[in-house]
């Protein structure tokens, strides 16, 4: 998962393409980017590490020019290093520069066609790069000395033509204008809006509208699944739909935990739909275990709240604050490699002993992937006293693997896959387990009437991938670079390499 973020202004951006990157850390902490332009000249900041860690002052006055494209990424395809690290620059044709939150499903064919048909040359393992290459082409074959709007829509086509998987993309071209575009589903969110200033009208486009709130942008609207959102130097906006049989289906796990829940997402507040995902869970309680012995309901912090409270509200129980969370520890999911992420559960989360000593306590979480961190928090619960620990889940059993944009374990280290939800209680060490129904789920993020989403992507829960090419021998290889022993020899093989090139 990556925040984007692009803005057209009439003065200096850099200060607000950092400010944007800031709200969007939580989509990813592994590495953080900016390239502005200057008139014709592109001036270049990113690495390894967090937005605040990456840029200084003396990079931000390096920064210069009205228009720029930002970025921040956890590794989805790719390695975990600064070679990685994003906006991705390709010199032709016409120089574009472009930032990309998502996952191509056909990434080794799209390769193999970029290399031998294409004779384009690819410097890293990120599909991000594959993608601005494959606009590159695209946009060259046209052979156009100036381009205009329609050269910029016809090249997006050609990348919805040949381009499969999820992707949200921000791009740039000296001179010209910044556009992004969606794919055909919508899978991934971008929005975009504008602001009056003395000088002008500025627009941003952006992972998330909380980005365009902080800085003072009015959310004109989501960018459509196939759309394209282009603005030229000059401030002049255009839009087009670029692919066929588009359909928006975003991914409902956007709502369950990675989007900030001050966003708004394809019309949907995050915030209202973690509130209604409470208000079903309460209702599965009271059908299903109207008897219960609950004293207490304590979120985990912190995407759980809103759920955990409605919940609390509906059953009639009380609601505390039972964990204390450190801010300086990165958020475990998307962390490298299961040693730190053990490691990382204490270091995060405190219990208060008071609210827990001799009480039946409900704990509430967003999710359970692996099943690492609820473990160690039910065990944290029983140290502080508890008598009794149940555990709620405002999601169902996460079972599959994320193929769209979310670095998700493999599938054999998600701890409800191949397993009943009995035994799931039994692996995790509760005296209850509560999973969210998946129709439920899907009407609390859909309030009726109030979005337009055709459908949602819910392939983590029930296996059903929107785009239809998911085939079982691309999730055994998908298995075999996520799992947990690959990732630690590409770790090791990282640092040995590394190594060798420091004593040299």
């Amino acid at each position: 998962m990556c925040g984007i973020v692009g803005i057209v202004g009439q003065t200096p951006v850099n200060q607000s393409l950092y400010d944007a990157l800031l709200v969007l850390q939580h989509r990813g902490q592994d590495a953080a980017g900016i390239v502005t332009c200057e008139g014709g000249k592109l001036h270049l900041r990113k690495d390894n590490g967090l937005a605040r860690d990456v840029f200084q002052n003396k990079h931000m006055q390096r920064l210069r020019g009205a228009m720029g494209v930002g970025h921040v990424r956890y590794p989805t395809a790719g390695a975990s290093s600064s070679a990685e690290a994003q906006p991705f620059y390709v010199n032709s044709p016409h120089g574009i520069v472009l930032a990309h939150n998502g996952n191509l499903t056909n990434a080794g064919e799209l390769k193999r066609d970029l290399i031998v048909e294409d004779l384009r040359h690819l410097n890293t393992e990120s599909d991000s790069e594959i993608l601005l290459n494959i606009l590159a082409h695209e946009l060259q074959v046209q052979g156009r000395l100036r381009i205009d709007e329609q050269d910029i829509f016809r090249a997006v086509a050609g990348v919805h033509r040949r381009c499969r998987g999820g992707y949200a993309a921000v791009a740039m071209i000296p001179g010209f204008g910044l556009f992004g575009f969606r794919d055909p589903f919508g899978i991934r969110p971008l929005v975009y809006g504008r602001r009056e200033t003395h000088e002008g009208c500025e627009y941003m486009i952006a992972s998330e509208s909380v980005a365009l709130d902080t800085s003072g942008f009015e959310l004109i609207a989501d960018v459509a699944p196939g759309e394209t959102v282009l603005i030229t130097v000059d401030g002049q906006l255009h839009t087009r739909q670029c692919a066929t049989n588009a359909l928006l289906s975003p991914c409902i796990f956007e709502f369950v935990y990675f989007a900030r829940p001050d966003s708004i997402i394809d019309n949907i507040s995050v915030h209202k739909a973690r509130s209604r995902m409470g208000k079903k869970l309460a209702a599965k309680i009271k059908r299903e275990w109207s008897d219960h012995d609950i004293d207490v309901v304590i979120p985990i912090p912190d995407t759980s709240r809103t759920a955990a409270l409605q919940l609390a509200n509906q059953l009639g129980v009380h609601y505390a604050e039972g964990f204390i969370k450190n801010r300086y520890i990165g958020r475990t999911f998307i962390m490298p490699g299961q040693k730190v992420r053990k490691k990382s559960v204490r270091q995060k989360l405190n219990a208060i002993d008071l609210e827990f000593r001799k009480k039946n306590v409900l704990l509430v979480d967003d999710s359970i992937v692996r099943g690492t961190t609820s473990q160690q928090i039910i065990q944290m619960a029983r140290d502080a006293g508890a008598k009794r620990v149940y555990f709620a889940s405002a999601a169902p059993p996460v079972r599959f693997p994320n193929v769209y944009g979310i670095d998700m374990p493999a599938a054999s280290e998600l701890i409800a896959h191949g397993r009943t939800e009995e035994e799931v209680a039994r692996e995790l060490g509760t005296d209850g387990l509560i999973f969210q129904d998946l129709a439920d789920l899907i009407e609390a993020v859909q309030k009726k009437g109030k979005s337009y989403v055709d459908r949602f992507d819910t392939s983590v829960f029930d296996g059903q991938y929107v785009t239809g090419d998911v085939t079982p021998d691309y999730l055994q290889a998908l298995e075999n670079r996520r799992n947990d022993g690959a990732k630690e020899q590409r770790t090791a093989q990282s640092e040995s390499t590394l190594d060798l090139h420091n004593s040299n």
